[in-house]
């Protein structure tokens, strides 16, 4: 399908329903990939554009950006690619108003979504927003825009329905879409062996991120890290899962300049997880879908200096990490900004290996993690729920 944002809604190609979908990140792509499929069953004749990233161009999805370009972190990646950000803001709206689509789907990615989900609603569009900003951590203020712009807010965590209901905002709790995602292919054994790792040595994950600039932070402290305890450690091995929105070439190059040998793998995320004794994570998706798979972690979380320094001043709470926020504890350990260092990520990953309590405990509280997450089906459900917004029954 191919909308002409220069002509007008006579001028879509094609019939059917017109939906504008926007995932500005790799987790968001694979959950928009999910929607659009079920929405799809549903009403085969319904067509997408928007942003998003390789899940959702195979689903047929129009993309006029690629959300490997739209995501950042912190205040410094906001600056240098603001001038592109706003140039694909100004194509989302001028195809709101030119091919006036059915619906828009805004897929977390707030910074950007939000001010999107105004200007749909100024144009007479539906907006169904998938995946909450993080509202209940800062900038509370944003639910008051909420009620005012999206006319449904689909939640993947449990305590948000409550939270978005007390404040008179339409929201509707459907499962978290990881328990659908998150699966092995292989046993640990059969993992470890299609991966070429020895079968009796200490298997230890390296997960810097999915954007290129979290990489370029996090990488060479987790590869120091990794120095260390291959001094501490032996026989140990270290195994990289390759996202989506990374090229082989540029984080390879960054491996190489360590003298530790590690294997990157592509398109077996899950695979490399369910097979490694614990991993070192940077904080985001990576440590929910490590949850899921019940392996041991420790997360890191480190933006630039401004960008931390403003976050401490408007975030509220306790930890950083998904798994540790749901989970209502210090479940894993949070190495947050200037604690990050090789050294500290090294001495836990190593006390986590040397103390099987400590290892028993933390798996036993991760598979409780995924009991609070509702039950598989949450594209289903949102997908349903969208599909009669766009077909409502008189």
């Amino acid at each position: 399908m191919h909308t002409n944002t220069n002509g007008n809604r006579n001028e879509r190609t094609g019939t059917g329903k017109l939906v504008l979908i926007v995932a500005g990140e790799a987790s968001g792509d694979l959950h928009g990939g999910n929607l659009v499929r079920s929405m799809k069953r549903i009403d085969s004749s319904c067509r997408f554009y928007g942003i998003g990233g390789r899940k959702m161009r195979e689903e047929g999805v129009d993309l006029i950006a690629d959300s490997a370009d739209m995501a950042v972190v912190g205040l410094t990646e906001v600056t240098s690619k603001l001038n592109m950000i706003m140039k694909v803001m100004s194509r989302l709206k001028k195809s709101l108003r030119e091919l006036k689509p059915d619906m828009a789907i805004l897929i977390d990615y707030p910074d950007f979504n939000l001010p999107l989900a105004g200007s749909a609603k100024k144009c007479g569009v539906k907006v169904f927003y998938y995946i909450s900003p993080q509202v209940w951590a800062w900038r509370k203020g944003r639910i008051g825009k909420i009620k005012k712009t999206v006319d449904k807010m689909v939640v993947i965590l449990p305590f948000e329905e409550e939270m978005y209901h007390a404040a008179g905002v339409d929201a509707t709790f459907v499962g978290h879409p990881l328990l659908d995602a998150v699966k092995k292919k292989y046993t640990r054994e059969e993992a470890r062996k299609r991966f070429g790792l020895q079968e009796g040595g200490t298997t230890i994950g390296i997960l810097p991120g999915s954007r290129q600039s979290e990489v370029v932070r996090l990488l060479p402290e987790m590869l120091k890290a990794a120095e260390i305890i291959a001094k501490k450690i032996s026989p140990v091995q270290f195994i990289l899962p390759l996202a989506d929105t990374l090229d082989m070439t540029f984080v390879s190059h960054i491996v190489k300049k360590h003298p530790i040998p590690v294997r990157i793998i592509q398109n077996e995320s899950y695979d490399v997880i369910g097979c490694a004794d614990v991993v070192m994570v940077a904080s985001g998706t990576a440590t929910l879908e490590t949850a899921l798979m019940e392996t041991p972690m420790v997360i890191i979380y480190k933006v630039s200096s401004p960008s931390y320094f403003v976050g401490k001043m408007v975030i509220k709470v306790d930890h950083i990490g998904m798994v540790n926020i749901i989970g209502g504890k210090r479940i894993v350990p949070e190495l947050i900004q200037d604690n990050a260092t090789p050294e500290n990520i090294a001495n836990e990953i190593c006390d986590i290996l040397k103390n099987p309590d400590r290892m028993n405990c933390i798996k036993q509280d991760l598979k409780q993690i995924r009991d609070k997450l509702g039950i598989p089906g949450a594209a289903e459900r949102a997908a349903k729920i969208a599909c009669d917004m766009l077909n409502p029954k008189h």
